[in-house]
């Protein structure tokens, strides 16, 4: 029978709890069969009844402590909650609460992407939030249809927040990313809601996790309902073909409750995407290359097709163990709905597609295991065109921060970051973002 671990410290304290118990046990064995094995030793023709009396008064209270030791373990063991099927279950989250300063207009207070235009006046302030905060469930089974399986499901409270005075002090609960993992020697298998295959790496941020880092600034990310699979063609190097089946969507807001089709699913065709990509290096300095392409459709007013198409190639390298080196590019058209192409742009006035391209890199220092610094910049430069319907022409932006576990769970993150915004017409709108972020982490 397998339990549901919730955590890997709190299986660790029950272990340690267990052997206290068991050195407790032979503890009060010693306390009533030492004082006993004295009495004998010391003259045996000499026993009286009341020495025999207290030796049977101490084993008596032994056996008293040893069966209320036992029922509080089989107590203990009963509390631990199965999954239904009987597979290793694991608990992990963040609880996270975050500090921030703006200095001037953005499109989102705590976690900002872009600057907006201020109107000619300051429009920035100070604010706190909860709604970062995560939660997670892992489980893995050794042997399913030949091989092992891996699955995940990761949430948090970035989901918005209900209409009332608290505001965003009352954020809702969303699924961020949810897959199974078939994996074999040769092959893999997901299925799920993931980032995209040609766009699958993102900067490590703790102030920006609700909204990965570079988000309308060259970075693509937003996780998407996907079928992909992995075929190994050469296990030296590890160098894998990589095709997906995506959910099309075009990134538009949706009401509260009904979610109407949107131009990409009316076109009827799902979004296409493949890559190849090389691998070495273990788990913890693993290093990858991927060169990817993705294709898909939306639907314009008058019945007609455009694509949304584009060409990325991503890089994650480790330079020796304390050093790693992060970035992603692309070039494309009308790709909005893989998570801020475009700016947050897909289609002009008229109804062409906007061509956009654009990139990020990170470069990260950790020193030892406390500490990690990182800083980099990203950029998203749709092709001055007329039409388009925000008016956003480019945007770039830049970060870095220091990250710190200063003992057992707890987390501290302090970061700044900058967006340069051009708009057509206006001119550029700047932002700056201080955050200040504590938690712990199970």
């Amino acid at each position: 029978m397998i339990y549901l671990i919730t955590t890997r410290r709190s299986s660790l304290a029950i272990a340690i709890r267990a052997r206290r118990l068991s050195r407790l046990v032979r503890m009060l064995l010693a306390l009533a069969v030492i004082p006993a094995c004295r009495i004998a030793a010391q003259d045996t023709t000499r026993s009286t009844p009341a020495s025999l009396d207290s030796l049977a008064e101490r084993l008596r209270r032994a056996e008293e402590a040893i069966a209320l030791l036992r029922e509080q373990m089989a107590t203990q063991a009963e509390s631990q909650v199965q999954s239904a099927s009987r597979v290793h279950v694991e608990l992990f989250g963040r609880v996270l609460v975050n500090g921030f300063h703006n200095s001037d207009s953005t499109n989102n207070s705590d976690v900002p992407q872009f600057a907006a235009p201020s109107g000619g006046r300051a429009q920035g302030g100070l604010g706190g939030a909860i709604r970062q905060t995560s939660l997670g469930i892992r489980v893995d089974v050794s042997r399913v249809l030949g091989g092992r399986f891996d699955g995940e499901l990761h949430s948090d409270f970035f989901g918005g927040q209900q209409p009332s005075v608290g505001g965003r002090h009352f954020p809702i609960f969303r699924i961020r990313t949810a897959r199974g993992i078939l994996i074999w020697d040769r092959a893999e298998l997901l299925f799920g809601q993931e980032v995209p295959l040609v766009a699958g790496l993102n900067p490590v941020s703790v102030a920006s996790f609700g909204t990965s880092e570079f988000a309308t600034a060259g970075n693509l990310w937003l996780w998407l309902p996907q079928v992909r699979g992995t075929w190994i063609i050469s296990k030296k190097g590890r160098v894998g073909i990589q095709g997906a089946v995506l959910a099309p969507t075009t990134g538009d807001p949706v009401g509260t409750f009904d979610t109407g089709l949107d131009p990409a699913e009316r076109s009827n065709r799902p979004y296409l995407q493949a890559r190849i990509r090389t691998q070495w290096g273990d788990e913890d300095s693993r290093g990858e290359i991927g060169v990817g392409v993705h294709k898909g459709w939306l639907r314009r007013t008058d019945g007609s097709l455009v694509s949304s198409d584009a060409l990325a190639a991503d890089a994650r390298v480790p330079l020796g163990s304390h050093v790693e080196v992060r970035a992603e590019a692309y070039s494309g058209q009308a790709l909005r709905g893989l998570g801020g192409g475009g700016i947050g742009q897909n289609l002009t006035t008229t109804g062409d597609p906007i061509k956009d391209r654009g990139g990020w890199g990170q470069l990260i220092l950790r020193p030892n295991t406390l500490i990690e610094l990182a800083s980099g910049c990203g950029t998203g430069d749709p092709k001055d065109v007329a039409g388009l319907p925000a008016g956003r022409q480019k945007n770039v932006a830049c970060e870095a921060h220091i990250t710190t576990h200063p003992g057992g769970p707890v987390v501290a993150s302090f970061g700044l970051r900058q967006q340069r915004t051009t708009y057509q017409g206006t001119g550029v709108a700047k932002n700056t973002h201080l955050n200040l972020a504590f938690g712990f982490e199970f």
